[in-house]
């Protein structure tokens, strides 16, 4: 199609039509997320089943991230060139067979294959989730859009301890793969039935019949700087999330003496925190034109509250309530973040910008557990925080330096 039809679908629309377009990428969103926990949670059953060791339990989710990394910045060149919507439909068969695949699984390479699947699963959902934001939901809403993008998340993610711990204490861990499978099918079917409002246009290369002038080559967006300092923000911001998730139970059960049930409930209500975060952060990011000096500002406040757990002169309950309100202060960040992205992002490369930018994300996830997991084995827990918090503050600096290469 050609470029003012793919232009026109970024004007104004009814607001029940730009909602539902939003209510949508976020249920494909928090699929998404909910993938990223159907393996660690189950760590414990897989430790005792299979006779595994947190070694070997812990290369699954490396493996997972390796997957989705890699695929996500090759499937955002499929996005541009195919459309967003038919890798969304191929990512939930994934997940179904991924979770099939779980639920008959007999041992330790098994589970290999399982990651890989859920891996390949998860790659498409950023360059794909974005891709159809950006074109379908008018420009006045996409702040809007994207934090209901990032609270999504946060509650695919809040949402699968709660599914699959309450099935298999009922029903047992392969039923509760089962029954996620059905969740799946389910999601896809109603993808399926509003798959008109999931259409994007492609940008098609205009035919040169003079050879002598030059196109753009589909990795020339590689060349711009201003990528891979993107991607350096999501590598950087990320690793500090894997911290909190990773390590923060036994950080706080060893610095504050918090028991296992609380130290679980505090990461609860940062990742609940952040979703409120994300919530008010979409009218930040709506209102206000200067993205990065927002996320800058964000996980700076959020770096200094880390930073204050990790001094270890808080009492339990402060040091609990303050790593929360962590949560909330980088949430916040997460659409001016996702508008950061956009305003970085050539014409007619949503796709591969998104897909690159974002597996920095998984980076982050991969590498982050190697780094901070040898101060963990060492007992320097407070020096986790601050590394932890060390690092989100050069998020800080890759932000603004984002926006210095944004400004026209």
């Amino acid at each position: 199609m050609t470029s003012a039809s793919a232009a026109s679908l970024s004007t104004a629309a009814p607001l029940r039509q730009d909602a539902t377009v939003i209510g949508l990428v976020g249920l494909a969103h928090a699929s998404s997320h909910f993938s990223h926990l159907i393996l660690p949670l189950m760590f414990p059953v897989f430790m005792k089943e299979f006779g595994l060791n947190f070694s070997q339990v812990g290369l699954l989710m490396t493996v997972f991230f390796i997957v989705s990394g890699v695929g996500q910045a090759c499937a955002g060149f499929v996005v541009d060139r195919l459309g967003a919507r038919p890798l969304l439909f191929a990512a939930m068969v994934i997940f179904v067979l991924t979770c099939l695949a779980a639920s008959m699984v007999n041992g330790y390479a098994g589970l290999i294959a399982v990651a890989t699947l859920a891996g390949a699963g998860n790659a498409t959902f950023h360059p794909v989730d974005f891709t159809i934001l950006n074109q379908r939901v008018s420009q006045p809403r996409l702040g809007y859009a994207f934090s209901a993008h990032g609270l999504t998340g946060n509650l695919g993610w809040a949402a699968a301890p709660v599914f699959m711990a309450g099935i298999t204490a009922g029903f047992g861990w392969r039923n509760a793969y089962v029954a996620a499978a059905l969740m799946y099918v389910l999601i896809l079917i109603l993808l399926v039935l509003q798959r008109d409002k999931l259409s994007t246009q492609v940008v098609h290369k205009p035919h040169v019949a003079d050879p002598s002038v030059k196109t753009e080559h589909a990795m020339a967006f590689m060349k711009l700087p201003v990528v891979w300092w993107c991607f350096a923000f999501f590598l950087l911001s990320t690793m500090t999330l894997a911290v909190v998730q990773g390590f923060a139970v036994s950080i706080l059960k060893a610095m504050y003496g918090v028991d296992f049930e609380a130290a679980t409930m505090t990461i609860t209500a940062y990742m609940l925190a952040g979703a409120v975060g994300v919530f008010v952060g979409g009218f930040v990011a709506a209102r206000n034109v200067n993205s990065d000096r927002v996320v800058a500002l964000c996980m700076a406040v959020g770096a200094i509250l880390l930073a204050l757990c990790g001094t270890g002169w808080l009492g339990s309950q402060a040091a609990m309530v303050i790593l929360a309100s962590t949560g909330f202060a980088i949430g916040i960040g997460n659409p001016s973040r996702d508008m950061m992205i956009k305003k970085a992002t050539p014409k007619g490369a949503t796709g591969r910008v998104y897909g690159l930018v974002y597996s920095g994300l998984d980076t982050g996830f991969a590498i982050s557990p190697l780094l901070f997991g040898a101060l963990m084995d060492h007992g320097h827990y407070g020096a986790t925080l601050l590394g932890a918090a060390v690092v989100l503050m050069l998020s800080v600096v890759v932000a603004l330096g984002v926006g210095q290469r944004t400004q026209h």
